[in-house]
């Protein structure tokens, strides 16, 4: 079957690995805000796991390809202080309401009027600065963690020229041993049990319709869905963009009042799933989303424990293992960008903007690299022809 390759299988793995330890905490911290329960908060990551896992396997087989959908990592920070002051029901209209906007983002056909205008080196460009820090962490961890990175490091370099579809999963192995001689995995602790929906009746404040709302539904437009389709396209995949917006905003409007605040198109943990690790055929690449879905499923049902699972590796582990699994795309990414001539100063100007890490207005770099490229691009233009 196709869907019995091991690299596949370990992209999606690694895909799900590096999403749930990079923004759990963060939806934790959101859920407290709003003084949820243990079981609230396990309903929120049911919903969330639920619908990113039945889009992404739905969309990535229906387009035959890799689309990831995931949850809005910055609509989360932003909801840990926006949530203030919100009751639970309150909390649930804004998460229906800014879903609400996405689906009609989708359905009017905007996103793809939108896209139709960025070159492709720009979107490569964003992309190479969108994963630059994940390559980066690779070899900072090795200061305070050098026998794991190192080992973990050692052991992908001497696979990955015999084997290099296992190469992650084999290094991700010898991480996990290390980190266990080392005492620096706290398992011991976790116990296996369902997750249960719970659900919360949404209420409308218009204070919180303008202050949270909207804000979640720009961030989430701007900082997720607008680099996650850069990333299908700097990678050759040409989806249509609204559709699949569109299904990611009426996911959100079943599962708001279960916890599900953003759904959408994802960019780092989609970008391994397309990488050559995951099938060096490009058009077999969406096995590894579909392999990222299940696990996602799993994830969501077990959602208190998986997450606790997660958070129980070390942080250096899973920098390392993102980082390594990032590694080709970001050169691929780099190639792209910068192989045009006419538009490599754009493409640098984008590139360094995203990997800056700058935030303004609570929208993150990717999207004001975006903007300064295309603001370049566009004047340069202009003088050309004046």
């Amino acid at each position: 079957m196709n869907l019995l390759n091991f690299g596949r299988m370990s992209a999606g793995f690694v895909a799900v690995l590096v999403g749930y330890t990079s923004a759990a905490a963060i939806i934790f911290q959101a859920a407290h805000n709003l003084g949820l329960e243990d079981g609230a908060i396990a309903s929120w990551f049911w919903a969330l796991g639920i619908g990113m896992a039945a889009t992404t396997i739905g969309l990535s087989l229906y387009y035959k390809t890799p689309v990831v959908i995931v949850w809005s990592t910055p609509g989360a920070a932003l909801l840990v202080t926006g949530v203030e002051g919100l009751t639970v029901g309150q909390a649930a209209g804004v998460f229906l309401a800014s879903s609400l906007m996405i689906l009609i983002t989708g359905l009017t056909g905007a996103f793809d009027k939108i896209m139709s205008f960025i070159p492709g080196p720009l979107a490569a460009a964003m992309l190479a600065g969108i994963l630059l820090q994940f390559g980066l962490q690779v070899f900072a961890q090795l200061t305070d963690h050098t026998l794991l990175v190192g080992a973990m490091l050692a052991a992908y370099f001497v696979v990955k020229p015999l084997l290099a579809r296992y190469a992650i999963p084999i290094a991700l192995l010898v991480g996990l041993v290390v980190a266990s001689v080392l005492g620096q995995t706290q398992l011991g602790e976790i116990s296996w049990q369902m997750a249960k929906p719970v659900w919360v009746t949404p209420e409308f404040s218009l204070s919180a319709l303008i202050g949270v709302a909207i804000p979640l539904y720009l961030v989430t437009m701007a900082s997720q869905n607008l680099p996650g389709l850069a990333v299908l396209r700097a990678h050759g995949y040409s989806v249509p963009a609204s559709p699949i917006v569109s299904v990611t905003g009426a996911t959100g409007l079943l599962m708001a009042p279960f916890g599900g605040f953003a759904y959408n198109l994802a960019a780092i943990t989609a970008a391994i799933c397309m990488g050559e690790d995951a099938d060096p055929d490009p058009k077999q690449r969406y096995w590894a989303a579909v392999w990222a879905g299940l696990f996602t499923a799993v994830a969501g049902v077990f959602a208190a424990s998986v997450v606790a699972l997660f958070l129980a590796l070390p942080t250096a582990l899973v920098a390392a293992i993102a980082g390594l699994a990032l590694l080709a795309t970001i050169g691929n990414s780099l190639t792209s960008a910068l192989g045009d001539e006419a538009s490599k100063e754009a493409a640098t100007i984008t590139f360094l903007v995203t990997a800056s890490g700058v935030t303004l207005f609570g929208i993150n770099s990717a999207f004001w690299g975006l903007v300064a490229g295309l603001l370049v691009t566009h004047w340069w233009q202009r003088r050309a022809t004046a």
